[in-house]
């Protein structure tokens, strides 16, 4: 009977967890670049590795970190030695800033105090030589404070500030169609103006003929004081009348298309008693001595501006 022979057949060794990464074992496996391991070989069958054995070269390496220890020391002594002087002549710069903002903080007070001398001599000059002119051409300069009935309006920046679409600003530039420009406020006086207003002031800033409503970045200028919002504009006059007047004219209804296009918050209501502050300086452009005999054709040109 004959024999089977004996089954030699084994079993495949399992396959390792990293034999798809074969790249990366190689590279574990053989950090060191074969070039660099062949010139090691040859620096350790020379013996020129490990520290230098010849007197020569130990003198040099010693030379060395003699060089290298005196570089550092020195310096770390500069910079200690620097250090004081340093802070001394920060202590001095911080002194002079502060001196001189308090010296400009000074002259502010000292011109803004002229100012309103200024102010209050030409506002006297006005009241005495203006004649049965005075009183009025000092209310349009706003050189005296007025009060009367008149309306307040209120104008704010919407909640949500960072809204798009058309209406009447949809091709003004502007980024953030929520917030009041300052060509809205313009338009807001302008109307008020046309609707029959006597006198205006936004933010307890009183306007005259020359004033000027400007932006600076996103800031609101009225004569170059900034104003935040809420803005709120108040004006003399025939309240009932000069609220219907601005509601019905297309100042008014720009302001209404803000409102519903963009949610710009805005307000308007019938005052029985509103005060105005005077204008904040009184700028003379011209001058001419009066006489009696101007009286009457200025007395017509002030009636026929009135009509």
């Amino acid at each position: 009977m004959s024999q089977q022979p004996p089954d030699r057949s084994t079993a495949s060794p399992p396959a390792r967890p990293d034999a798809s990464m074969s790249l990366l074992t190689n590279v574990m496996d053989h950090s060191l670049d074969d070039g660099y391991a062949e010139a090691s070989a040859r620096r350790e069958a020379d013996g020129s590795a490990g520290m230098p054995r010849t007197l020569k070269s130990k003198f040099g390496l010693a030379a060395c970190l003699v060089l290298v220890a005196l570089v550092v020391t020195l310096g770390a002594a500069q910079a200690r030695v620097s250090a004081p002087v340093i802070a001394k002549e920060r202590e001095d710069l911080i002194d002079r800033i502060d001196g001189e903002t308090a010296a400009a903080d000074t002259l502010e007070s000292q011109v803004d105090k002229l100012r309103d001398d200024v102010g209050r001599r030409q506002r006297k000059a006005l009241e005495k030589h203006g004649g049965d002119q005075g009183e009025l051409v000092a209310l349009l300069a706003g050189a005296t404070p007025v009060e009367g009935p008149g309306v307040k309006l209120v104008v704010d920046d919407a909640k949500d500030t960072d809204q798009g679409g058309g209406g009447p600003r949809e091709t003004s530039g502007f980024a953030d169609t929520g917030r009041v420009r300052d060509r809205d406020l313009q338009r807001v006086v302008n109307g008020l103006w046309q609707s029959g207003a006597e006198a205006i002031a936004i933010n307890g800033q009183r306007l005259t003929a020359l004033s000027a409503i400007r932006a600076a970045g996103d800031a609101i200028l009225v004569d170059n004081r900034p104003l935040v919002p809420p803005y709120t504009v108040l004006a003399v006059g025939n309240g009932k009348q000069l609220s219907t007047a601005f509601q019905d004219s297309a100042d008014g209804q720009y302001l209404q298309a803000l409102k519903d296009t963009f949610d710009i918050r805005t307000s308007l209501s019938v005052q029985e008693k509103v005060n105005l502050p005077v204008a904040p300086s009184l700028i003379v452009r011209t001058a001419e001595p009066y006489s009696a005999a101007d009286t009457g054709s200025g007395a017509a040109d002030i009636e026929k501006g009135r009509s």
